[in-house]
């Protein structure tokens, strides 16, 4: 049975009942018909929230504005990166505009919140009133449970993983090289294109929304585009984890098999792949078979504007031409995923969905959303027998009455790749909507003048497939609700497409030896701008079919000087050579020593020369490292402390290798959240002593004091706070929980917290939690001061530390004073930082790390202060 996560959010519960008290106090309580909501206002909740908060208890809910973008100046760009960067633009700004009222109102409220800017939606955790309150304002369309979205069901009695496959040309490992085609490949003819049309997909980026990928399978990590071709890979881009399950530092991973099954068949190698030369991406939407409502929001915002691993710095030129959705829900009422499919067809973006594994043979409107909404393309299942797949949804939707599916594609007992570099053959209409995202690769490959238009890539493949005519639930031969249009046969599709595209091709080589080179990136870009990006091939050659006009060429590779070749007119139709011979560069070293940032000398950290094929190295005790041999060219060097990091940031800058040994000495940054909001500094320890007892005592007590002035926390202002015995200060919750340290951020409850001293402590007759103020007018500083806590599971280990506000700057400092030498008294089993009120962003300091010393100061400072 799977279980739910916590909730992400936070609860506006107590905001209620301290409205009320006050209400009681004054003796002015509002009229009852006030408290109520009205019929239309009641209209807008859906009944899953209803059900879930009318106990008194919690939900997390979004709150959907009425206000919608205007995407039509998206439509109109011309190429894929100016759409996608158009219809970015204006789904980000109207959002921030038009959610300000309510963001307004939540804050006052205190209950934290996360953002969406791709359908106009609100995140927030509370209770009845809560949602009684929102559900009266004028700018809200719909209040909607958080729910999740499930992955389809592995239809097979024995799916199991191997590590070898077995195909016509009988058994071969991952790292043999036949590409003999799997029975799904050959049956869509997708081996008679490469054949026919020398077209594997090149110059088109695939990704899917599933469970992640394996970026390093054998079959699938050399079209990774965060492939640099030299050993070295660059994730920020390339793929993301909305989810947390994957590495902190970006690394794909997937750890449930499904998004790597689904990606073997889009752009796999070795024959399982429909288009195998297609370069590939990934956001992990599904934090395992379970694909939650607001990690696939995550992720359909990054499809359609890529961004780093932490989910900053957005850059949509370097969106997807294509993701598949493998996924689908049996609750029709979720608004979301229409809004992001408008969004990413607005950007040309074309989007598969699996159509769903509810049906039986024989039952009727049994397709599921989203495949089975009327602007999705959906896809149902067929076997290697021809016969439909017995667990493939039928048409009409339920949900709009439309002809669904839209068209079928192999689903049954489909191999492809596994976690672990296997293969596992498994069924369901996840593995037929893949053969449907890379058939289109091909297409769009094939026939460049495509590229962005959905619907005329929807009506050639329509048009391209093979009719079955079955009419049990409505249609015709030609489109029915078992089929959609049919069988994929993306050869005959290819066949009607415009063949207006040159094929440009061509062999780069060592000018000096004549040796063909592998890995060279060839970067291809047309007048209006457009960029098509491909790597040469093991004997140095390349291949890519382009639209009629002029381009640039630029050539690029590890040890080479780059080459480019302009004003390169390709005609209609006809084929043109590119050569192309780079001259290698000589090789230099590159050293320096790397400062932490009071500038000391920095051990063990990993320091890279980003873009170059050669292996990490780590700073020695005096923080010195060395390259022995750089190829002349421009790299990242990048720097990242080894744990406990504390407050040193990770580096990256330009390093330069011309004509001589390069001396680059570094010293890292300050450590920042992930949206620059505070930065963290160790700094002199300048001990307030309290003065004001908070009356806290015991285990699990909690208090909520008033600011002496008032605090403004990751942009919102507060004039109280709840203060723990825990070693905890909350803007959000009067009482905190018995809950267990964790590492910050956390999307798990207490959210919006300052982490003094995180730890299960407890108050004696020895101990005590004060206040103090210090300082003049608009120059004060506010102390909550915890003196000799003892640890719950030894009282004979005990702390003193302190959180201070500064009413100048904003600022937040730990200071911990008594410190000695034991490891819980030095952080062994403690969380020490701030994070946001909605759980999602922060900065950790510390966790069980034995970091901490009598003296030591951080301070967390809010950008610009």
């Amino acid at each position: 049975m799977h279980l739910p996560r916590p909730p992400r959010r936070r609860s506006a519960t107590w905001a209620a009942a301290a409205f009320t008290a006050t209400a009681l106090a004054t003796g002015v309580l509002p009229a009852a018909a006030d408290d109520s909501p009205s019929a239309a206002a009641t209209a807008k909740i859906d009944s899953a929230l209803t059900s879930a908060v009318a106990k008194g208890g919690d939900a997390t809910f979004f709150v959907v504005l009425k206000d919608q973008a205007d995407l039509s100046g998206a439509k109109k760009q011309k190429t894929h990166a100016k759409a996608a960067a158009a219809a970015y633009k204006a789904l980000k700004s109207h959002a921030e505009d038009s959610q300000q009222s309510v963001n307004s109102f939540l804050d006052k409220e205190k209950v934290g919140h996360q953002n969406y800017w791709i359908a106009n939606a609100v995140q927030v955790t509370g209770d009845q009133a809560l949602v009684d309150e929102l559900a009266k304002r004028s700018d809200v369309k719909s209040i909607v449970k958080r729910h999740s979205f499930k992955l389809d069901d592995i239809e097979t009695s024995d799916a199991k993983v191997t590590r070898s496959r077995t195909t016509a040309a009988g058994t071969r490992t991952a790292a043999e090289g036949d590409t003999t085609p799997a029975w799904g490949v050959a049956d869509v003819k997708a081996d008679q294109v490469w054949d026919q049309y020398q077209d594997r997909g090149e110059g088109i980026v695939i990704a899917n929304v599933d469970t992640g990928v394996q970026y390093d399978h054998p079959d699938l990590v050399a079209n990774y585009r965060g492939n640099n071709g030299d050993g070295t890979f660059t994730n920020d881009y390339n793929f993301y984890d909305p989810s947390g399950n994957c590495p902190s530092d970006g690394s794909p991973c997937d750890n449930a098999g499904h998004g790597t099954h689904t990606m073997g068949t889009m752009v796999g190698a070795n024959g399982i792949g429909v288009a195998p030369k297609a370069k590939w991406i990934a956001a992990k939407g599904c934090a395992d078979d379970h694909c939650y409502d607001d990690d696939l929001l995550a992720a359909g915002q990054w499809i359609l504007a890529p961004t780093d691993h932490n989910g900053q710095n957005p850059r949509p030129d370097l969106a997807p031409n294509i993701v598949n959705n493998s996924w689908g829900s049996d609750d029709p009422s979720t608004p979301f995923y229409q809004d992001i499919i408008d969004a990413w067809n607005s950007a040309g973006i074309f989007e598969a969905f699996a159509a769903g594994n509810d049906g039986n043979g024989s039952t009727c409107s049994t397709t599921h959303p989203p495949g089975s909404m009327n602007t999705t393309y959906g896809v149902g299942s067929y076997d290697s027998a021809g016969k439909i797949s017995n667990f493939s949804g039928f048409g009409p939707s339920p949900i709009d009455g439309t002809a669904k599916p839209n068209i079928a594609a192999p689903g049954s007992d489909v191999e492809s790749a596994w976690p672990g570099s296997a293969y596992n053959t498994i069924s369901g209409t996840s593995m037929a909507t893949p053969h449907v995202a890379g058939a289109v690769a091909l297409l769009w490959s094939a026939a460049p003048s495509l590229v962005g238009n959905i619907d005329e890539t929807r009506k050639l493949l329509n048009e391209g497939a093979r009719d079955v005519d079955d009419t049990h639930c409505g249609g015709t031969a030609a489109m029915n609700n078992v089929w959609g249009e049919g069988k994929l046969d993306i050869l005959a599709s290819i066949d009607k497409a415009p063949h207006t595209a040159a094929i440009a091709s061509g062999k780069v080589t060592d000018k000096a030896t004549g040796k063909a080179l592998n890995n060279i990136t060839l970067k291809t870009t047309d007048a209006a701008g457009a960029v098509r990006t491909i790597t040469t091939g093991a004997d140095g050659t390349y291949r890519i079919p382009l639209a009629a006009g002029t381009y640039t060429f630029t050539f690029s590779g590890y040890g080479y000087a780059d080459g480019s070749a302009t004003g390169v007119t390709l005609t209609a139709g006809q084929p043109s050579t590119q050569d192309f011979a780079l001259t290698a560069v000589a090789s230099h070293k590159v050293s320096g020593t790397v400062l932490d940032v009071t500038g000391k000398a920095l051990p063990g950290a990993t320091v890279e020369l980003n873009g170059t094929p050669l292996d990490a190295v780590t700073t020695d005790a005096k923080g010195q490292y060395t390259f022995a041999k750089v190829a002349e060219g421009s790299y990242n060097l990048a720097v990242k402390p080894t744990a406990p990091v504390v407050c040193n940031g990770n580096y990256t800058g330009a390093a330069t290798v011309t004509s001589a040994d390069l001396a680059k000495n570094v010293q890292v940054p300050n450590r920042t959240d992930a949206a620059g909001t505070y930065s963290c500094a160790p700094v002199t320890s300048s001990w307030i002593k309290g003065s004001t007892s908070t009356g806290l005592t015991g285990d699990e007590d909690a208090t909520t004091i008033s600011l002496p002035f008032p605090v403004t926390y990751y942009g919102v202002t507060y004039t109280s706070a709840s203060v723990s015995t825990n070693g905890l200060v909350n803007f959000l919750q009067p009482r905190l929980g018995d809950y267990v340290n964790q590492p910050l951020p956390t999307a798990a409850q207490p959210n919006g917290v300052i982490a003094a001293f995180w730890d299960d402590l407890t108050l004696d007759k020895r101990s005590s939690v004060k206040t103090a103020v210090t300082g003049k007018t608009g120059k004060r500083q506010f102390a909550i001061v915890w003196n000799n806590a003892a640890l719950a599971n030894d009282t004979s280990v005990r702390v003193s530390f302190e959180a201070v506000l500064d009413e100048a700057t904003g600022a937040v400092t730990l200071q911990y004073q008594g410190i000695g030498t034991q490891a819980p008294q030095r952080g062994g089993s403690a969380s020490t930082g701030i994070e946001n009120q909605a759980g999602t962003d922060g900065l950790g300091s510390s966790y069980n790390e034995t970091v901490l010393s009598d003296g030591t100061a951080i301070r967390f400072t809010p950008k610009g202060a």
